[in-house]
């Protein structure tokens, strides 16, 4: 039996993840892992209860390990540019899914598995982690989501990643500002824990209405987002949801005072 190209894992708080099942080829990826992490992400889209998605990858060794070499050198110009456009998809579901999604980054993460991580709202990486965009070593420009670099390490660290293309370890990663948290392996999930924890205990529409307006200011002038944000906070106050958890704050701190 030809094993998935994607575990998908559902816990009882909403929260779900993703691992792409390559690890015998350090989670590359071809054109069936892709395929079906699209359509496993596309598929939560609609779903209400969904709070978190976490993606990583399957094993100990490595989140992604780039594109699959095989296919890249079997590529002509159309298929280059069709190949391409998939991996842009895979990255697009993750940035227009409506909740948080988080990198849990395991290992090697490296070329399209770091534009993956890039399209991740938040990213939490083990101490061995390694972060690389070698694709000038094989003749190739990084493209698609390494696009979402220089917003979060600076343009000058994004070309010292795509002209070198040489790694880079998960402290310089935690430093550049890459990722946000670096942990000891053992202590990963511990740490994804906090974050999905803390998302989960927040209002779920909150949450909800926070990824769409932070969408929205990554396109905006600062006036143009400001204006966004009263309009968001007006579209909150349409539910009971701030008014309930704000009385229920009141509550807890009238019960600290005594």
């Amino acid at each position: 039996m030809t094993e998935s190209p994607v575990l998908v894992r559902r816990d009882d708080h909403g929260v779900m993840t993703i691992s792409i099942n390559n690890a015998a080829r350090l989670n590359s990826l071809g054109t069936p892992q892709i395929t079906a992490f699209i359509e496993a992400v596309e598929a939560l889209k609609d779903d209400p209860d969904l709070r978190v998605l976490v993606v990583t990858g399957a094993g100990e060794r490595s989140f992604m390990g780039g594109a699959n070499l095989f296919e890249l050198g079997a590529l002509n110009p159309p298929k280059a540019r069709d190949f391409l456009t998939l991996i842009h998809r895979m990255c697009k579901v993750l940035r227009d899914l409506p909740v948080p999604v988080i990198a849990r980054v395991n290992g090697f993460c490296l070329g399209a598995g770091l534009e993956v991580m890039a399209a991740c709202d938040m990213h939490v990486a083990s101490e061995t982690a390694v972060f690389g965009m070698p694709e000038v070593k094989i003749g190739l420009p990084s493209v698609v989501e390494a696009a979402l670099l220089p917003q979060l390490i600076g343009w000058g660290r994004t070309k010292v990643l795509l002209y070198t293309g040489e790694n880079i370890d998960a402290r310089t990663a935690l430093e550049w500002g890459l990722v946000e948290r670096v942990v000891p392996a053992e202590a990963l999930d511990a740490a994804l824990a906090e974050w999905t924890r803390a998302i989960i205990e927040s209002g779920p529409r909150a949450i909800r209405l926070q990824k769409e307006l932070i969408r929205e200011w990554e396109a905006m002038p600062v006036n143009d987002a400001i204006e966004a944000g009263i309009r968001c906070m007006y579209r909150a106050y349409q539910t009971e949801e701030p008014t309930r958890m704000v009385n229920a704050a009141i509550q807890r701190l009238k019960a600290r005072k005594g």
